[in-house]
């Protein structure tokens, strides 16, 4: 099976939740994400020789906020920033807006509510990564904050965690009848 972005972010974030991002070969991961940046366009490929996709600034930028925080509860704190931030904002602002609203996946394409919603939350993420508020351009670019796990705001994150704690474990019902 073929490494992707979509699924990469998935599995990494099913594992951040279930407390279990330890199982995973954490350099290895790393490696294959920050490969996924191209120099050039700075917006993120899905997979290996593939072409840059607005959606992916989500998929793969929202998994390296997971990653470092896998590796920082591991001790392996990374020195320098794993993605080039202002290289992501630049493609996503200059190359993946339609001039009538929405925004689209590359140059060429037709916008759409995928694109649109994800695109929009990969830049949100690229203007906040580790706490640190990086908005290109004008004050006008700045998105609302999204959590990177749950693509939400943070405070309603916040808010669904509690609602659902506070739920507790639902009873296993048996049918006997089978």
């Amino acid at each position: 099976m073929e490494a992707h972005g979509g699924y990469a972010f998935c599995g990494m974030s099913a594992l951040v939740i279930l407390q279990k991002g330890h199982l995973i070969d954490q350099q290895a991961f790393l490696r294959w994400l920050v490969q996924r940046q191209m120099k050039l366009e700075g917006g993120f490929q899905g997979r290996t020789n593939k072409l840059v996709d607005g959606c992916y600034s989500f998929w793969q930028g929202g998994t390296f906020p997971l990653i470092y925080l896998l590796l920082d509860k591991a001790g392996n704190t990374p020195k320098h920033h794993l993605f080039d931030e202002r290289a992501l904002q630049e493609y996503l602002l200059i190359c993946c807006q339609n001039p009538n609203g929405g925004l689209i996946d590359k140059p060429g394409k037709h916008r759409d509510i995928f694109h649109t919603c994800y695109t929009l939350s990969g830049l949100s993420v690229a203007q906040r990564f580790l706490n640190q508020k990086r908005v290109l351009g004008s004050y006008r670019n700045e998105l609302i904050e999204t959590h990177p796990l749950y693509n939400v705001r943070p405070d309603l994150a916040r808010k669904a965690l509690l609602h659902f704690n506070n739920l507790g474990v639902p009873k296993r019902h048996v049918n006997v009848d089978t």
